[in-house]
């Protein structure tokens, strides 16, 4: 574990657990923990690959009080962290928002981002518009920050018992709701700078190989914009796992880990 200085006396928090194999970047979701990747670390450790861990500015234990917020921020924290932890080309691997972050990311690395893992990924748009059909209605992130502005264990309580499809145990509805609560006040701005968000020419532009991983019944981010990632990205492909919410690699960690596995031997 180790923290990185992204100025201004202002750090996030990091883990580097070392490996042989691919080096791979967990980057999670909107207000939530690099601790809800532990399964995912795990598997990944006992397969031989390098895995790095992040917590966002203003969550997990990184600290409260950025000036900016923004997705570009954060993945400039990111990039910042990989080319500091390693020289050699690393997966990133982005969960809900973290997937906007993990596309940003990829640009700032180049060379040095040799695959990209979009997990219910909120990429290219979190937002719909009038050439893209998919994603959230305008002004539902305004809604949001209202709800948080009034009762806001209440919010992060519904959104926690809302992120499954299939039954997960209270335990673990609880356990997501105890990092959602922990996060920082400015992490609002986050997700409102990610419905501004439009990524659509970075995925084509992407070199890489791409994998979007996606839950057919997902009810906080719509599938068609992991569906239509992987279409527009050149190498892009489609792991669609049915009946799975939005966060399959706890619902379904079976079928999620070998999704991501098998992407990762063909690189």
């Amino acid at each position: 574990m180790a923290r990185f200085d992204c100025g201004d006396g202002r750090s996030v928090y990091y883990e580097h657990h070392r490996g042989d194999g691919v080096s791979v970047v967990l980057v999670h979701g909107w207000a939530m923990s690099g601790r809800i990747w532990a399964g995912t670390v795990e598997v990944l450790k006992e397969a031989g690959h390098a895995v790095i861990v992040v917590d966002h500015r203003g969550c997990g234990q990184s600290d409260r009080d950025f000036d900016d917020m923004s997705i570009a921020a954060i993945a400039g924290d990111v990039a910042a962290i990989v080319r500091h932890c390693t020289d050699k080309p690393t997966v990133l691997n982005g969960w809900s928002l973290g997937g906007a972050v993990v596309v940003e990311a990829a640009s700032f690395l180049g060379s040095a981002c040799a695959g990209v893992v979009l997990t219910c990924g909120a990429a290219p748009r979190f937002i719909k518009s009038d050439d893209f059909p998919y994603g959230g209605e305008p002004g539902s992130l305004e809604a949001t920050k209202a709800a948080l502005g009034g009762d806001r264990a209440a919010f992060f309580r519904g959104l926690s018992g809302g992120v499954c499809a299939k039954p997960v145990s209270e335990a673990m509805v609880d356990w997501m709701w105890a990092a959602f609560i922990d996060s920082g006040p400015g992490v609002i701005e986050s997700l409102i700078d990610l419905g501004r968000v439009d990524q659509r020419e970075a995925l084509k532009a992407l070199p890489v190989p791409l994998l979007s991983i996606v839950g057919s019944a997902d009810a906080i981010l719509d599938p068609g914009v992991g569906k239509a990632a992987a279409e527009i990205a050149p190498h892009g492909e489609l792991a669609l796992i049915e009946g799975c919410g939005h966060a399959p690699f706890i619902e379904d960690a079976e079928a999620y880990n070998a999704a991501l596995l098998t992407f990762l031997a063909k690189l």
